[in-house]
Protein backbone atom coordinates (compact mmCIF):
# COMPACT_ATOMS: atom_id res chain seq x y z
CA UNK A 1 0.00 0.00 0.00
CA UNK A 2 1.20 3.73 -1.24
CA UNK A 3 2.54 5.73 1.99
CA UNK A 4 2.20 9.73 2.10
CA UNK A 5 5.02 11.02 4.30
CA UNK A 6 5.25 14.58 5.99
CA UNK A 7 8.26 15.91 7.51
CA UNK A 8 8.03 18.54 10.26
CA UNK A 9 11.22 19.49 10.18
CA UNK A 10 13.79 21.66 12.92
CA UNK A 11 17.15 22.90 13.13
CA UNK A 12 17.91 19.69 15.00
CA UNK A 13 15.58 16.78 14.20
CA UNK A 14 13.02 16.13 11.92
CA UNK A 15 9.68 14.20 12.90
CA UNK A 16 8.18 11.92 10.09
CA UNK A 17 4.54 10.72 9.71
CA UNK A 18 3.48 8.60 7.17
CA UNK A 19 -0.13 8.06 5.61
CA UNK A 20 -1.48 4.97 3.94
CA UNK A 21 -4.04 5.56 1.26
CA UNK A 22 -7.02 5.09 3.34
CA UNK A 23 -5.81 8.33 5.36
CA UNK A 24 -4.67 5.97 8.49
CA UNK A 25 -1.79 7.79 10.18
CA UNK A 26 1.23 5.77 11.40
CA UNK A 27 3.46 6.38 14.38
CA UNK A 28 5.54 9.34 14.57
CA UNK A 29 9.18 8.73 14.67
CA UNK A 30 11.62 11.44 15.55
CA UNK A 31 14.99 11.52 13.59
CA UNK A 32 18.16 13.51 14.97
CA UNK A 33 19.96 15.37 12.57
CA UNK A 34 23.13 13.60 12.59
CA UNK A 35 23.70 12.68 9.00
CA UNK A 36 24.54 9.27 9.27
CA UNK A 37 21.11 8.36 11.32
CA UNK A 38 19.09 10.23 8.70
CA UNK A 39 20.75 8.05 5.73
CA UNK A 40 20.08 5.40 8.00
CA UNK A 41 16.39 6.42 8.52
CA UNK A 42 16.09 7.35 4.87
CA UNK A 43 17.13 4.15 3.95
CA UNK A 44 14.34 2.05 6.41
CA UNK A 45 11.75 4.01 3.97
CA UNK A 46 9.58 2.46 1.36
CA UNK A 47 11.83 3.11 -2.07
CA UNK A 48 10.98 5.66 -4.09
CA UNK A 49 8.36 7.77 -1.36
CA UNK A 50 7.10 11.27 -1.66
CA UNK A 51 7.89 13.24 1.41
CA UNK A 52 5.96 16.30 2.11
CA UNK A 53 8.39 18.85 3.60
CA UNK A 54 7.51 23.01 4.46
CA UNK A 55 10.13 25.27 3.15
CA UNK A 56 12.72 26.63 5.75
CA UNK A 57 16.40 28.23 6.03
CA UNK A 58 17.79 24.32 6.30
CA UNK A 59 14.85 22.48 4.11
CA UNK A 60 18.35 22.30 1.89
CA UNK A 61 20.76 19.23 2.80
CA UNK A 62 17.44 17.69 3.94
CA UNK A 63 16.24 17.85 0.02
CA UNK A 64 19.57 16.73 -0.94
CA UNK A 65 19.66 13.60 1.41
CA UNK A 66 15.95 12.62 0.60
CA UNK A 67 16.72 12.35 -3.60
CA UNK A 68 20.25 10.75 -3.00
CA UNK A 69 17.91 7.76 -1.32
CA UNK A 70 15.42 7.56 -3.65
CA UNK A 71 13.11 9.59 -2.76
CA UNK A 72 11.11 12.36 -3.89
CA UNK A 73 11.25 15.31 -1.79
CA UNK A 74 7.79 18.09 -1.89
CA UNK A 75 8.63 21.32 -0.84
CA UNK A 76 5.73 22.81 0.58
CA UNK A 77 4.56 26.59 1.53
CA UNK A 78 4.54 26.82 4.86
CA UNK A 79 1.66 29.50 5.52
CA UNK A 80 -0.41 28.23 2.97
CA UNK A 81 0.10 24.65 3.99
CA UNK A 82 -0.86 25.65 7.72
CA UNK A 83 -3.86 27.67 6.18
CA UNK A 84 -5.14 23.96 4.42
CA UNK A 85 -4.29 22.26 6.84
CA UNK A 86 -6.63 24.24 9.33
CA UNK A 87 -5.28 22.68 12.77
CA UNK A 88 -6.68 24.29 15.71
CA UNK A 89 -3.41 23.16 17.88
CA UNK A 90 0.12 22.77 16.95
CA UNK A 91 2.28 20.03 17.59
CA UNK A 92 5.43 18.32 15.56
CA UNK A 93 3.61 15.72 15.09
CA UNK A 94 0.08 17.12 13.96
CA UNK A 95 2.51 19.24 11.41
CA UNK A 96 3.77 16.22 9.67
CA UNK A 97 0.65 14.70 9.73
CA UNK A 98 -1.06 17.04 8.09
CA UNK A 99 1.75 17.33 5.67
CA UNK A 100 1.19 13.90 4.82
CA UNK A 101 -2.47 14.48 4.34
CA UNK A 102 -2.25 17.45 2.38
CA UNK A 103 0.34 15.29 0.06
CA UNK A 104 -2.01 12.63 0.12
CA UNK A 105 -4.95 14.44 -1.38
CA UNK A 106 -2.96 16.19 -3.45
CA UNK A 107 -3.63 19.75 -1.97
CA UNK A 108 -0.10 20.25 -0.98
CA UNK A 109 0.82 23.90 -1.61
CA UNK A 110 4.36 22.47 -3.40
CA UNK A 111 6.84 25.02 -4.32
CA UNK A 112 10.16 24.75 -6.89
CA UNK A 113 13.13 23.02 -5.62
CA UNK A 114 15.96 24.80 -7.21
CA UNK A 115 18.52 22.11 -8.07
CA UNK A 116 21.44 21.71 -5.85
CA UNK A 117 23.58 23.57 -8.45
CA UNK A 118 21.39 26.41 -8.72
CA UNK A 119 21.56 26.54 -4.98
CA UNK A 120 24.98 26.75 -4.52
CA UNK A 121 25.37 29.31 -7.50
CA UNK A 122 22.51 31.53 -5.22
CA UNK A 123 24.68 31.50 -2.41
CA UNK A 124 27.31 33.29 -4.21
CA UNK A 125 24.98 36.08 -5.76
CA UNK A 126 23.19 36.35 -2.40
CA UNK A 127 26.96 36.40 -0.97
CA UNK A 128 27.66 39.60 -3.46
CA UNK A 129 24.65 41.38 -2.63
CA UNK A 130 25.55 41.27 1.23
CA UNK A 131 29.09 42.42 0.98
CA UNK A 132 27.42 45.27 -1.30
CA UNK A 133 25.47 46.02 1.81
CA UNK A 134 27.91 46.08 4.28
CA UNK A 135 29.93 48.42 1.99
CA UNK A 136 27.23 50.75 1.61
CA UNK A 137 26.71 51.07 5.46
CA UNK A 138 30.58 51.74 6.13
CA UNK A 139 30.92 54.46 3.77
CA UNK A 140 27.72 56.13 5.68
CA UNK A 141 29.83 55.65 8.74
CA UNK A 142 32.38 57.72 7.04
CA UNK A 143 30.19 60.02 5.70
CA UNK A 144 28.88 60.74 8.83
CA UNK A 145 31.74 61.04 10.98
CA UNK A 146 33.05 63.67 8.37
CA UNK A 147 29.80 65.42 8.94
CA UNK A 148 29.85 65.53 12.40
CA UNK A 149 33.13 67.40 12.37
CA UNK A 150 32.20 69.66 9.25
CA UNK A 151 35.28 68.27 7.44
CA UNK A 152 34.41 68.65 3.75
CA UNK A 153 36.23 66.81 0.97
CA UNK A 154 35.77 68.36 -2.28
CA UNK A 155 34.57 65.68 -5.15
CA UNK A 156 31.50 64.13 -6.35
CA UNK A 157 33.53 60.42 -5.10
CA UNK A 158 34.37 60.47 -1.55
CA UNK A 159 35.77 57.46 -2.46
CA UNK A 160 37.63 57.63 -5.53
CA UNK A 161 41.06 57.56 -5.80
CA UNK A 162 41.64 61.33 -5.62
CA UNK A 163 39.20 62.07 -3.08
CA UNK A 164 40.64 59.30 -0.78
CA UNK A 165 43.98 61.19 -1.02
CA UNK A 166 42.39 64.50 -0.18
CA UNK A 167 40.83 62.76 2.70
CA UNK A 168 44.36 61.59 4.47
CA UNK A 169 45.63 64.82 4.75
CA UNK A 170 42.16 65.89 6.23
CA UNK A 171 42.36 63.26 8.44
CA UNK A 172 44.49 65.48 11.00
CA UNK A 173 41.75 67.96 11.90
CA UNK A 174 39.44 65.00 13.58
CA UNK A 175 39.47 63.70 17.20
CA UNK A 176 41.89 60.71 17.75
CA UNK A 177 39.15 58.33 18.32
CA UNK A 178 37.34 59.38 15.44
CA UNK A 179 40.31 59.61 13.15
CA UNK A 180 41.48 56.09 14.03
CA UNK A 181 37.38 54.82 13.57
CA UNK A 182 37.63 56.33 9.63
CA UNK A 183 41.33 54.85 9.54
CA UNK A 184 39.95 51.56 10.24
CA UNK A 185 36.48 52.00 7.97
CA UNK A 186 38.53 52.50 5.46
CA UNK A 187 40.32 49.82 5.55
CA UNK A 188 37.22 47.61 6.11
CA UNK A 189 36.07 49.28 2.67
CA UNK A 190 39.04 48.11 0.61
CA UNK A 191 38.66 44.72 2.44
CA UNK A 192 35.34 43.95 1.09
CA UNK A 193 35.98 45.78 -2.69
CA UNK A 194 38.42 42.97 -2.81
CA UNK A 195 35.97 40.45 -1.64
CA UNK A 196 33.52 42.04 -4.06
CA UNK A 197 35.46 41.94 -7.10
CA UNK A 198 36.64 38.08 -6.30
CA UNK A 199 32.60 36.84 -6.02
CA UNK A 200 32.22 39.23 -9.49
CA UNK A 201 34.43 37.22 -11.18
CA UNK A 202 33.07 33.60 -10.10
CA UNK A 203 30.10 35.05 -11.14
CA UNK A 204 31.12 36.22 -14.89
CA UNK A 205 32.43 32.57 -15.26
CA UNK A 206 29.28 31.32 -14.69
CA UNK A 207 27.24 33.55 -16.63
CA UNK A 208 29.71 33.61 -19.63
CA UNK A 209 28.56 29.97 -20.82
CA UNK A 210 24.39 30.94 -20.05
CA UNK A 211 22.70 31.90 -22.79
CA UNK A 212 19.89 33.49 -20.33
CA UNK A 213 21.97 35.82 -18.86
CA UNK A 214 22.79 37.28 -22.36
CA UNK A 215 19.02 37.49 -22.90
CA UNK A 216 18.17 39.37 -20.15
CA UNK A 217 20.76 41.61 -20.61
CA UNK A 218 18.39 42.82 -23.40
CA UNK A 219 15.96 43.80 -21.45
CA UNK A 220 16.19 47.91 -20.73
CA UNK A 221 18.80 48.49 -17.91
CA UNK A 222 19.63 45.11 -16.94
CA UNK A 223 24.08 44.78 -16.88
CA UNK A 224 26.06 42.17 -15.99
CA UNK A 225 24.87 41.91 -12.17
CA UNK A 226 21.24 42.21 -12.63
CA UNK A 227 21.07 39.58 -15.14
CA UNK A 228 22.90 37.59 -13.09
CA UNK A 229 20.33 37.95 -9.86
CA UNK A 230 17.05 37.58 -12.78
CA UNK A 231 18.67 34.00 -13.87
CA UNK A 232 19.81 32.67 -10.64
CA UNK A 233 16.71 33.21 -9.03
CA UNK A 234 14.20 33.06 -11.60
CA UNK A 235 15.93 29.34 -12.37
CA UNK A 236 13.47 27.15 -14.98
CA UNK A 237 11.25 29.75 -16.66
CA UNK A 238 8.85 26.85 -17.84
CA UNK A 239 7.56 26.76 -14.10
CA UNK A 240 5.35 29.73 -14.61
CA UNK A 241 2.32 29.30 -16.68
CA UNK A 242 2.21 32.83 -18.23
CA UNK A 243 4.53 35.73 -17.74
CA UNK A 244 2.14 36.95 -15.12
CA UNK A 245 2.67 34.07 -13.09
CA UNK A 246 6.37 35.28 -12.89
CA UNK A 247 5.35 38.61 -12.47
CA UNK A 248 3.31 37.24 -9.08
CA UNK A 249 6.22 35.44 -7.82
CA UNK A 250 8.40 38.41 -7.82
CA UNK A 251 5.69 40.42 -6.03
CA UNK A 252 4.86 43.12 -8.63
CA UNK A 253 1.19 41.89 -8.83
CA UNK A 254 -1.56 44.40 -6.53
CA UNK A 255 -4.19 42.32 -4.42
CA UNK A 256 -7.90 42.55 -5.49
CA UNK A 257 -10.56 43.68 -3.54
CA UNK A 258 -14.00 42.74 -5.77
CA UNK A 259 -16.99 42.40 -4.12
CA UNK A 260 -21.25 44.03 -5.09
CA UNK A 261 -19.22 45.47 -8.36
CA UNK A 262 -17.14 47.68 -6.60
CA UNK A 263 -13.48 46.80 -7.27
CA UNK A 264 -10.21 47.86 -5.52
CA UNK A 265 -6.34 47.60 -6.15
CA UNK A 266 -4.37 46.21 -2.88
CA UNK A 267 -0.61 45.97 -1.73
CA UNK A 268 1.75 43.76 -3.25
CA UNK A 269 1.71 40.53 -1.60
CA UNK A 270 5.02 40.04 0.97
CA UNK A 271 5.46 36.24 0.62
CA UNK A 272 7.32 36.34 -2.82
CA UNK A 273 10.47 36.10 -4.08
CA UNK A 274 12.15 38.92 -2.58
CA UNK A 275 15.79 39.28 -4.12
CA UNK A 276 13.65 38.92 -7.71
CA UNK A 277 11.86 41.94 -6.40
CA UNK A 278 14.56 43.67 -5.91
CA UNK A 279 16.22 43.08 -9.09
CA UNK A 280 13.14 44.35 -11.08
CA UNK A 281 12.48 47.23 -8.49
CA UNK A 282 16.05 48.22 -9.23
CA UNK A 283 15.97 48.17 -13.20
CA UNK A 284 12.76 50.39 -12.93
CA UNK A 285 14.13 53.11 -10.34
CA UNK A 286 17.39 53.07 -13.37
CA UNK A 287 14.80 53.37 -16.35
CA UNK A 288 13.71 56.55 -14.72
CA UNK A 289 17.98 57.57 -13.75
CA UNK A 290 18.30 56.74 -17.43
CA UNK A 291 14.75 58.21 -18.87
CA UNK A 292 16.66 60.77 -21.25
CA UNK A 293 18.80 58.01 -22.82
CA UNK A 294 15.86 56.00 -23.07
CA UNK A 295 13.18 58.84 -24.38
CA UNK A 296 10.52 57.07 -26.56
CA UNK A 297 10.77 54.04 -25.49
CA UNK A 298 7.52 52.03 -23.92
CA UNK A 299 9.37 51.36 -20.30
CA UNK A 300 9.49 55.53 -20.38
CA UNK A 301 6.30 56.40 -21.54
CA UNK A 302 4.84 53.77 -19.14
CA UNK A 303 6.46 55.63 -16.24
CA UNK A 304 5.57 58.78 -17.27
CA UNK A 305 1.99 58.01 -17.71
CA UNK A 306 1.48 56.24 -14.06
CA UNK A 307 3.69 58.80 -12.47
CA UNK A 308 0.94 61.47 -13.96
CA UNK A 309 -1.88 60.13 -12.00
CA UNK A 310 -0.64 58.21 -8.77
CA UNK A 311 3.18 58.40 -7.93
CA UNK A 312 6.73 57.38 -8.30
CA UNK A 313 6.76 54.35 -6.50
CA UNK A 314 3.52 53.02 -8.46
CA UNK A 315 4.94 53.48 -11.92
CA UNK A 316 8.66 52.81 -11.21
CA UNK A 317 7.05 49.03 -9.66
CA UNK A 318 4.59 49.07 -12.89
CA UNK A 319 7.57 49.40 -14.73
CA UNK A 320 9.44 46.98 -12.91
CA UNK A 321 6.12 44.66 -13.72
CA UNK A 322 6.50 45.01 -17.55
CA UNK A 323 9.87 44.25 -17.42
CA UNK A 324 9.19 40.65 -15.06
CA UNK A 325 6.64 39.67 -17.66
CA UNK A 326 8.90 40.65 -20.78
CA UNK A 327 11.83 38.36 -19.42
CA UNK A 328 10.00 35.78 -19.38
CA UNK A 329 8.34 36.21 -23.14
CA UNK A 330 12.17 36.59 -23.45
CA UNK A 331 13.22 33.49 -21.90
CA UNK A 332 10.50 31.39 -22.93
CA UNK A 333 10.78 32.45 -26.59
CA UNK A 334 14.62 32.80 -26.63
CA UNK A 335 14.45 35.80 -28.22
CA UNK A 336 16.18 38.71 -27.09
CA UNK A 337 14.04 42.31 -26.02
CA UNK A 338 11.78 43.92 -28.26
CA UNK A 339 9.86 47.46 -27.78
CA UNK A 340 5.71 46.02 -28.11
CA UNK A 341 4.07 46.99 -31.64
CA UNK A 342 1.22 47.58 -30.77
CA UNK A 343 0.69 51.41 -30.02
CA UNK A 344 -2.52 50.32 -27.98
CA UNK A 345 -0.83 47.58 -26.25
CA UNK A 346 2.10 49.39 -25.01
CA UNK A 347 0.57 51.43 -22.74
CA UNK A 348 -0.49 48.80 -20.70
CA UNK A 349 2.50 47.57 -17.92
CA UNK A 350 0.86 43.68 -18.18
CA UNK A 351 1.78 43.51 -21.73
CA UNK A 352 5.05 41.40 -22.63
Amino acid sequence: MEQFIGCDAHKKFSVFVAVNERGQAGEALRVMHDRELYREFLARLPPGSAIAIEASGHYSWLADEMERAGHHPKLANPLEAKRRMALTKKTDKLDARGLAILLRNGTLPEVWIPPSEVRDQRELLRRRMCLVILRTRVKNRIHGTLARHNVQVPGADLFGVEARLRLETRLPELPVHSREAIVQELATLDFLETQIESTEQRLEAIMAVSVEADLLKTLPCVGKVLSMVLMLEIGRVDRFPTAAHLASYAGLVPRVHSSGGHTRMGQICRNVNRNLKWAFVETGNLVVINQRRLAGSHVVRLYDRIKRGKNHQKAVVAVARHLAEAAWWVLTKQEVYREPRDARKALSSTHG
